[in-house]
């Protein structure tokens, strides 16, 4: 009999490690499956144009994307190739001009015999609002054509994208010897699992300090100076954890709204709810004994 007692605790532990262990396999196998999707849509290229010989060439980089701002920022190489370039294509042989789309700040002329290097151009981005975070989406459309020596020259173009925060979904397209791209941003899967983490984590601290005010409450605990600390602590500390949000989102995000505020609203509640309990449940404090005001004289 003690036997059999002894195997089944041990037999219980080994079953809870190996539950554990797997657990913790199947986390990392999906994070690890995440990061590696995550970074075959950043070395993702795609391309739009025809492959001839006396071309121009546009290399595009997203950098960056500034929700707030509503505009994303690209970088831009452009190589002349054939009859149209000098020095293996770092000059222009005549005055080049590449055209691009409204939402872009203007057309960019490369003077003939002179060095290109590469340009930062801003992208004015539709769709929003950043309010939406984490769920806020954007959409842009590219265009880029070339005239050179005032003739028109086919455009090929290529398009990465190098923000880690959004995911982009590209549709290219060439017509009429431009270049078009369709570009929709809307933020990574790491983003989105952060952000519901932190939801999810702020509902948690929330109802735990939910939790320990109903029990110091209802069981008279009265002034519990530790517990007070904690509920302090974490009405702080959600506001700080709030702003290591991915992206920066401003105060009124769908973040804030079914999160953060309800949290910091209850753990605010909570914490004045048990110091009033506290002050009424403490015991009165011991009154001095009273001392003679009239101290009796010696008769004669």
């Amino acid at each position: 009999m003690s036997k059999n007692r002894r195997q089944r605790p041990t037999r219980k532990r080994t079953l809870v490690t190996s539950l554990i262990l797997l657990a913790v396999v199947a986390a990392v196998s999906v994070g690890a499956w995440l990061q590696f999707g995550e970074r075959q849509a950043l070395d993702t290229v795609y391309s739009a144009g025809e492959e001839e010989p006396d071309r121009i060439d546009v290399d595009a980089t997203l950098q960056r994307v500034d929700a707030a701002g509503r505009e994303l920022v690209l970088r831009i190489l452009v190589t002349p190739r054939g009859a149209l370039a000098e020095a293996g294509g770092v000059s222009p042989a005549e005055d080049l001009v590449v055209q691009t789309s409204t939402s872009t700040g203007g057309d960019l002329t490369f003077k003939a015999h002179s060095r290109i290097s590469t340009r930062d151009v801003p992208v004015a981005l539709t769709g929003g609002p950043i309010t939406d975070y984490p769920f806020d989406a954007y959409d842009t459309t590219l265009e880029f054509g070339a005239t050179q020596g005032g003739e028109k020259v086919p455009v090929r173009m290529r398009l990465t994208n190098n923000d880690a925060l959004f995911a982009a979904s590209v549709d290219a397209s060439e017509s009429d010897g431009v270049a078009v791209f369709e570009i929709g941003l809307a933020r990574s899967n790491s983003v989105l699992v952060f952000a519901v983490f932190m939801m999810a984590a702020m509902w948690a601290l929330a109802v735990s300090v939910l939790i320990g005010a109903w029990y110091l409450v209802t069981r008279r605990k009265g002034l519990t100076w530790p517990a007070l600390g904690w509920m302090a602590a974490t009405l702080f500390a959600l506001a700080a954890f709030r702003n290591t949000a991915p992206g920066a989102p401003p105060i009124g995000s769908l973040l804030d709204y079914l999160a953060f505020l309800w949290a910091e609203s209850i753990v605010a509640f909570c914490l004045i709810t048990v110091v009033v309990a506290g002050i009424r449940a403490e015991p009165p404090a011991p009154s001095d004994p009273a001392t003679p005001t009239d101290a009796p004289t010696d008769a004669p």
